[in-house]
C-alpha cells in the first residue's frame, strides 16, 4: 500500500505505539519515549520521502499484529514489537533510521547524553586522530569515475 503524502489516522496510531514501544521513556535515564508529542510530531514531519516505506513497514507490523497494533494490550504489543524488530526488511529498516534520526534530534535527549543540544557546525565537534592505515584497502581500490573529456 502506497502512501504518498501521508499516513493514514490508524497508521499513525500504530506509528507513534511502536515508536512508544521501540524507545520508552526512562526516569533514571531522564528522557522522554520516542512517543513523546514533541518527538513524534518531528517524526510525522519529517517523513518525507519515506512515507512510502514506513507505511509497508507498518502493514507488515498490522499483519503480525492482526490488526491494529495500537488496539493490542501493553504485555501484547510488546510480543509484537521484538517480532517485528526480529523480521528485518528495508522498510522497516527505514521506519527504525526515521524513528532514530528524530528521536536524538531532540535537546533533552541529547542533553541526557551529556552533549550540547546544538547543530555540528559552526563551533564543530572536536574527533580523536585515528588509524589513518584503515583507509588504505579503499586507496588501493581502482578508481570509480571515469576521467571527463
Amino acid at each position: 500500500m502506497q502512501h504518498p503524502d501521508a499516513l493514514s489516522e490508524a497508521e499513525t496510531r500504530d506509528l507513534r505505539a511502536l515508536a512508544g514501544a521501540l524507545i520508552p521513556p526512562s526516569a533514571e535515564y531522564r528522557v522522554p519515549g520516542a512517543d513523546d508529542d514533541l518527538i513524534f510530531a518531528t517524526l510525522l514531519a519529517s517523513l518525507g520521502r519515506d512515507t512510502a516505506d514506513v507505511a509497508t513497514a507498518l502493514a507488515a507490523l498490522a499483519t503480525l499484529a492482526g490488526g491494529p497494533f495500537a488496539a493490542l494490550p501493553e504485555p501484547r504489543r510488546a510480543e509484537v514489537a521484538a517480532t517485528f524488530n526480529a523480521t528485518p526488511s528495508d522498510a522497516t529498516a527505514t521506519l527504525h533510521r526515521v524513528l532514530l534520526l528524530c528521536y536524538y534530534r531532540d535537546d533533552r535527549v541529547m542533553r541526557a547524553l551529556d552533549l550540547e543540544p546544538r547543530p555540528p557546525f559552526p563551533q564543530g565537534h572536536t574527533l580523536e586522530q585515528g588509524d589513518w592505515s584503515l583507509l588504505d584497502p579503499v586507496r588501493a581500490r581502482a578508481k570509480l569515475w571515469r576521467d571527463p573529456g
